[in-house]
């Protein structure tokens, strides 16, 4: 089952599960319809949330700007908005994980 990616008026949304206060920050894949991401930062004052759309964003090559949490602020499943792009190319970022990241 590949993660969750819909479409959305301003581009695709991505659904994902984080675990925060890891030993390091990466993207781990899929698992149960949602990207797991893993971030060393602690979940407090929205340091967390920050840190995983800097992860996302350096990891799929995006700026800054294409990237909001519509909902999970205080939640480990988030949705993440990407503009700008539609859910096919977003679903195309996704299998890359899986070849040694």
């Amino acid at each position: 089952m590949a993660a969750a990616v819909t479409a959305h008026a301003e581009g695709a949304t991505l659904a994902v599960r984080v675990q925060p206060k890891a030993k390091k920050n990466a993207v781990l894949g899929e698992r149960a319809g949602a990207l797991r991401v893993s971030v060393t930062a602690p979940p407090e004052d929205g340091r967390a949330n920050d840190a995983v759309l800097a992860l996302l964003r350096d990891h799929f090559k995006l700026q800054r700007s294409q990237l909001v949490l519509l909902s999970g602020q205080t939640n480990r499943n988030k949705v993440i908005l990407v503009r700008g792009v539609t859910p096919q190319q977003l679903a195309d970022l996704i299998p890359a994980l899986d070849e040694g990241d």
